[in-house]
C-alpha cells in the first residue's frame, strides 16, 4: 500500500517559516514526480509545487513562487517544503502525492495555520 505521511505543520505568524516533511511508503520514490498540494477551507485542493524524478527541475504556482522550496530525498523517501515569509492566505492542509494526480491515495495532511 501507498502512504504519505505529512507532518511539520502548526501555527506561524505572518513572515514566519515552516518546513513540512512527507515520508513516502509503498513506491519507489525515485520513479515519481512529486508534488505538495494544499487545500484551504471552502476551496478546492490546489498544486504548488512539484519537483522531477531527480530534483533537477521544480515548478511554483504563482502565489508561492520565490517563498515555498520543494526538495526531494529519494534515499530516505522524503519530500520536503520550505516555507518562507508566509502568508494568512497560505492557511491550508498540506498535502504531498505524486506529481500526476489519481495515481495514489491521499493521506491525512498537515495543517498550515499563519495568523498573528
Amino acid at each position: 500500500q501507498v502512504h504519505f505521511v505529512e507532518s511539520g505543520g502548526g501555527l506561524v505568524q505572518p513572515g514566519g517559516s515552516l518546513m513540512l516533511s512527507c515520508a513516502v511508503s509503498g513506491i519507489t520514490l525515485r520513479f515519481n514526480s512529486m508534488a505538495w498540494y494544499r487545500q484551504a477551507p471552502g476551496k478546492e485542493r490546489e498544486q504548488v509545487a512539484n519537483i522531477s524524478l531527480r530534483g533537477e527541475e521544480a515548478h511554483y504556482s504563482d502565489s508561492v513562487k520565490g517563498r515555498f522550496i520543494i526538495a526531494r530525498d529519494n534515499a530516505k523517501s522524503l519530500v520536503y517544503l520550505e516555507m518562507n515569509n508566509l502568508k494568512p492566505e497560505d492557511t491550508a492542509v498540506y498535502f504531498c502525492n505524486a506529481g500526476s494526480v489519481g495515481l495514489y491515495p491521499w493521506g491525512q495532511g498537515t495543517q498550515v495555520t499563519v495568523s498573528s
